[in-house]
């Protein structure tokens, strides 16, 4: 298996999974799928923190993780908000925890500070996740979403990155790779 920057080639896949998670599950509280325009904005994004990741197995994509800016606003710079979404047959055999160590590790190379998730409830495979990767849990925002007739608690972590790599970040970094 491989974990790497992503590509315009693997757009299709990665908008195939969040796709599927759109129509049919609640990790998302979009309901129709991102366009490629979408994902290649995203992947062409120059800003530091903003990563685009895949893990593929003999050129199949198994998942993906990113990282965009938390708020469109300055004083957020040095935060990040993640996500990681893998397929189905994917999940449970450790991939999740090897996709957010390298994300983590690219934020820290780019000077990010913090890294925020919201976890849409009930999911204890993401806390669990979340949780192995150094995040904490720091509130819960009751019923903001309602998605297939049902409505949604989202549990908010965070994950100060000087505390994870025991060094201080803040200042920039790297230039996003890929």
């Amino acid at each position: 298996m491989t974990i790497r920057a992503a590509g315009e080639a693997d757009l299709t896949g990665i908008a195939a999974i969040y796709g599927q998670e759109a129509r049919t599950g609640f990790a998302t509280f979009d309901t129709e799928p991102r366009s490629i325009d979408q994902w290649r904005a995203h992947l062409d994004s120059t800003e530091p923190g903003d990563h685009l990741l895949v893990a593929t197995r003999h050129e199949t994509i198994l998942g993906y993780a990113h990282s965009t800016a938390y708020r469109p606003k300055p004083c957020y710079a040095a935060t990040r908000e993640t996500s990681i979404y893998l397929t189905h047959d994917a999940q449970g055999q450790g991939l999740g925890r090897q996709m957010y160590d390298d994300l983590l590790g690219w934020l820290v190379a780019d000077g990010i500070r913090t890294v925020v998730a919201a976890i849409a409830l009930p999911n204890p495979a993401s806390l669990a996740l979340h949780r192995a990767c150094g995040f904490e849990e720091v509130g819960v925002m009751r019923e903001v979403g309602r998605k297939f007739d049902r409505w949604i608690d989202v549990q908010w972590v965070q994950c100060e990155l000087s505390r994870r790599h025991g060094r201080a970040s803040g200042e920039g970094g790297v230039r996003r790779a890929g």
